[in-house]
């Protein structure tokens, strides 16, 4: 966080506070983080963690099967 302020140059004290505001509201609620398995910290906190990753495999598994009749259509006609 003290990188990402110090990029930019503050005038009062208010501007600094609302740039600390809104790194700590995109960090929280916005920036996916590796150690929770690529979810937000507000989904963790909020209980959504499971449905998100339940939701994430679903799609792999659907996005998989999918690549798998290509390449065998593919390799059928090919």
């Amino acid at each position: 966080m003290k990188s990402v302020v110090k990029l930019d140059n503050y005038y009062c004290p208010e501007e600094l506070n609302e740039a600390i505001a809104q790194f700590v509201e995109y960090y929280n609620n916005f920036r996916y983080h590796e150690s929770l398995d690529n979810v937000t910290p507000a989904d963790v906190y909020m209980g959504r963690q499971e449905a998100i990753l339940k939701r994430r495999s679903e799609i792999n598994l659907r996005t998989i099967t999918k690549r798998r009749k290509e390449y065998i259509a593919q390799k059928l006609t090919g």
